[in-house]
């Protein structure tokens, strides 16, 4: 920015519109373009000039300064801000570590009563295959004693049967034959009334040779009665 110097007074501007390092770089500028003095190490420098620019410097520090402090709160808000978010990111990091723990407790529970419901099953799958495999061997003796059991029952039950139809057909046969000696009887009888009896011959008549009691030749022998033959009784 130019400055107009009017009748012997620097015009200066207003706070709040020139940039502070601006100026300084101005400042500095003046004194390295200020002429130097030979040999004494000193610079001659216009003190209008030099005035004019501390001027434009005093007059922008309260905004200057109101700026930087404008800026540490800014910067003490983020610091703030950004310590919260640490805090933030701290206490969730914090969290999802506990929960990542408990989740881990959780499932080394879960592998522990995992391995104790396996074992478990395993002991109760081995108690039950030898409580199968014991009921299985007495049901087998159960049922083979129980077929003997049938099996001398049946025995019994045949011999039994046996027995009664063997006194059933003695009973059958003792009354057939009982049956057919009757009827024999009424045979020969009927044969007897149908044959008169013959007269004996004398001494004298009969044939040399011939004994008493010998039946004659031309006579039909008499047929003998057949005895009933004896069984034994068949067991009640």
């Amino acid at each position: 920015m130019s400055v107009e110097v009017t009748e012997g007074e620097t015009a200066l501007p207003k706070p709040g519109d020139i940039d502070i390092q601006q100026e300084l770089n101005k400042l500095e500028e003046i004194i390295l373009a200020s002429p130097r003095v030979p040999f004494s190490g000193r610079t001659l420098i216009d003190e209008d000039q030099l005035l004019d620019q501390l001027d434009a410097i005093r007059l922008n520090l309260p905004p200057a300064f109101r700026q930087a402090v404008q800026i540490l709160q800014q910067r003490s808000a983020l610091l703030a801000e950004a310590e919260r978010y640490a805090q933030d990111l701290i206490a969730a990091a914090e969290q999802q570590a506990a929960q990542i723990l408990d989740e881990l407790g959780i499932v080394r529970q879960a592998e522990q009563m995992a391995q104790q419901i396996k074992a478990q099953a395993q002991q109760d799958c081995e108690g039950l295959r030898t409580q199968v495999l014991v009921d299985i061997e007495q049901m087998q003796l159960q049922a083979q004693r129980d077929w003997e059991a049938l099996r001398q029952k049946a025995l019994a039950e045949q011999d039994m049967i046996q027995q009664e139809a063997d006194g059933y057909a003695d009973r059958v046969l003792s009354d057939v034959e009982q049956q057919l000696s009757q009827m024999l009887r009424i045979i020969q009888n009927g044969r007897s009334h149908l044959q008169p009896p013959k007269e004996p011959a004398s001494p004298a008549q009969r044939p040399r040779g011939s004994k008493a009691g010998s039946p004659s030749p031309g006579s039909e022998p008499r047929a003998e009665r057949p005895r009933p033959s004896q069984k034994p009784a068949a067991d009640s």
